[in-house]
């Protein structure tokens, strides 16, 4: 049996935490690379992954009332949870431009999410399980609605998705001020060591923090990129 405190030492790059993220990149590998033989199951690909979004985000609420942590920072407003909320409209109606959108916040972040994850709890614990999980059915979404149904975005979506999530981030900040909350991680860097605590404070963190938001949209589009000249040529 694990104790409490046995499962609130979370260690970055223990065996857990690589075996997980090598998981997860395995289950890419799988959807990329097998998706002519896993087209007859495509529909219970897209339930299972709106299944667990929807459920990481109803059990995540579920928890932390029933163990006495719920606080206004738990409101479902982080950026994993509007890409979870973006997903899941995408599975139920088609919409090109929203999954531009998508395809930006919902790929990169949520994998350097798990490559260096703000969390306190190891495995096996729910918040630890949900937490990977979640993230992983997020970018596992993104493989799944470029492979198996088609979408594909533009370059020009690069400049107008981060535009457009520099005015939904806007709001945010105020939020946070009203609040004292740190969605999107705009007040400040996460508690635990992430790659957001190396982008220095004040000013310097909101300057760091758009320029590395540009260039992870840049290098986000650019396997895009190479897959429509590739169709291109093919055409």
């Amino acid at each position: 049996m694990f104790s409490v405190t046995e499962m609130r030492t979370f260690e970055l790059f223990s065996v857990e935490h690589i075996a997980t993220f090598l998981l997860f990149m395995a289950i890419c590998f799988l959807l990329v690379s097998f998706r002519k033989g896993l087209k007859p199951y495509q529909q219970a690909i897209k339930w299972t992954l709106f299944s667990i979004l929807l459920i990481s985000e109803i059990s995540h609420q579920i928890w932390v009332v029933a163990t006495n942590q719920w606080g206004l920072e738990d409101l479902p407003i982080q950026l994993c949870s509007f890409s979870t909320f973006i997903a899941m409209y995408l599975f139920l109606k088609s919409n090109n431009k929203l999954f531009h959108l998508l395809f930006f916040i919902g790929f990169i972040p949520p994998i350097l999410s798990m490559v260096t994850p703000e969390m306190h709890y190891s495995f096996p614990h729910y918040r630890f399980l949900k937490y990977f999980l979640h993230h992983a059915a997020i970018a596992w979404a993104v493989l799944y609605f470029i492979y198996y149904e088609g979408y594909r975005v533009p370059r020009k979506a690069i400049l107008t998705s981060f535009l457009i999530a520099n005015v939904i981030a806007a709001p945010i900040f105020f939020i946070n001020i009203l609040l004292d909350t740190n969605f999107f991680y705009l007040a400040n860097p996460t508690e635990t060591k992430t790659i957001l605590s190396f982008f220095g404070s004040g000013i310097w963190y909101y300057i760091n923090l758009e320029l590395a938001a540009l260039f992870v949209f840049w290098v986000t589009y650019i396997p895009m990129g190479m897959l429509l000249k590739r169709e291109k040529v093919r055409a």
